[in-house]
């Protein structure tokens, strides 16, 4: 039964990575290619959290959304390889878009 788990843990964690973003990708393109799977295309949540409007993640800064997604979070990959700095500050952008802030 545990090996069942866990092939089952890493098939929704492979699920919730994909390739990098095209470099002059927006930041709602790279939060649909690299998110949206584990946290819902509208940002209500699904694998991992959700980051909308009244989330924990909008009361956090942005240092700690930055940290997050670039090393990793719990069950949360990091996307260092993924994104450059302004691939990171259009996602982070997005998600405050989104969030109303």
């Amino acid at each position: 039964m545990r090996p069942l788990l866990f092939v089952l843990g890493m098939l929704v964690l492979a699920s919730c990575s994909v390739s990098r973003p095209a470099e002059d990708a927006t930041g709602e393109e790279i939060y649909q290619q690299l998110c949206a799977n584990c946290h819902a295309s509208d940002l209500s949540g699904g694998v991992g959290p959700p980051l909308g409007p009244g989330s924990l993640s909008a009361s956090e800064s942005d240092e700690f959304l930055e940290f997050a997604i670039m090393n990793g979070r719990g069950r949360m990959p990091s996307f260092e390889s993924s994104l450059n700095e302004a691939q990171l500050d259009r996602l982070i952008d997005y998600i405050r878009e989104v969030q109303g802030q």
